[in-house]
């Protein structure tokens, strides 16, 4: 596929963009001409992927999208050799995974590092970005998941801290755009990752049979949402959640 220059001279940021999704959200910024900071535990896999003219445009730093000092000292490292971020893309987040539980069975120490990794983490990297983007523009794209609409048994916390994003989303819409920054949300719904691939068979097939399009989605369908809510063609669309899910949940 032949890919636009739309980005070319942007600067963007990639929460979380290391591996899986983020990793696909990042790759094809830098394929359409971006700058591209990304701030993860483990940068490698995004590293590994990329051609030689991309990985020039990468910046990555190695760190703890959960802690307001990192995240400070990563916004000023790149504001400070890459310029204004004109795109962030708010991506890291995660379930309780092996500690998840049904509710009553829950833990809170658990509910509270979903809501840190899945919601705060976002609010914190947009108020950083705030203040610039309220005068010169921009764009501000938040994960949240199909779960938050589903409401997926089992995944109560993650659910919560996804649909949290949601309203989150809508409220600074409304605050950013008179200053020409709009703020959307996606939803992924079963997205193939490294996680993905250690499923058991019977799940996979479950989870296909639970979606009318009958696949697993990838990273680059994701991607290239992100990519179109981040440009300048959807300058017009704020405060929208966009699920990607394949129609297991249609609003």
């Amino acid at each position: 596929m032949q890919m636009s220059t739309r980005f070319t001279d942007k600067v963007a940021i990639v929460t979380g963009g290391g591996g899986g999704i983020g990793a696909g959200i990042a790759e094809r910024l830098l394929a359409e001409g971006a700058k591209v900071a990304v701030l993860d535990l483990d940068a490698g896999p995004l590293k590994a992927q990329l051609a030689d003219d991309m990985a020039a445009r990468l910046f990555a730093i190695e760190g703890d999208c959960t802690d307001l000092g990192t995240l400070e000292a990563f916004h000023a490292q790149v504001t400070g050799e890459l310029g204004p971020i004109d795109v962030l893309v708010n991506n890291v987040g995660q379930s309780g995974r092996a500690r998840s539980a049904h509710f009553h069975e829950s833990r809170e120490e658990v509910w509270r590092f979903v809501l840190e990794i899945s919601l705060f983490s976002a609010m914190r990297m947009s108020r950083l970005v705030a203040p610039a983007m309220r005068e010169r523009g921009g764009r501000i794209v938040n994960m949240s998941s199909d779960a938050a609409f589903v409401g997926d048994a089992g995944l109560v916390d993650y659910a919560s801290a996804k649909m949290g994003l949601i309203g989150f989303t809508r409220s600074l819409a409304r605050e950013l755009a008179p200053f020409g920054v709009t703020v959307n949300a996606v939803a992924p719904g079963a997205i193939r990752t490294r996680a993905h691939d250690t499923m058991p068979k019977d799940v996979i097939d479950r989870i296909k049979a639970d979606t009318p399009a009958g696949i697993v989605g990838e990273p680059e369908d994701v991607a290239a949402a992100v990519a179109f809510l981040a440009s300048d063609e959807a300058r017009f669309i704020t405060g929208q959640s966009l699920l990607i899910d394949g129609g297991r949940w249609m609003i």
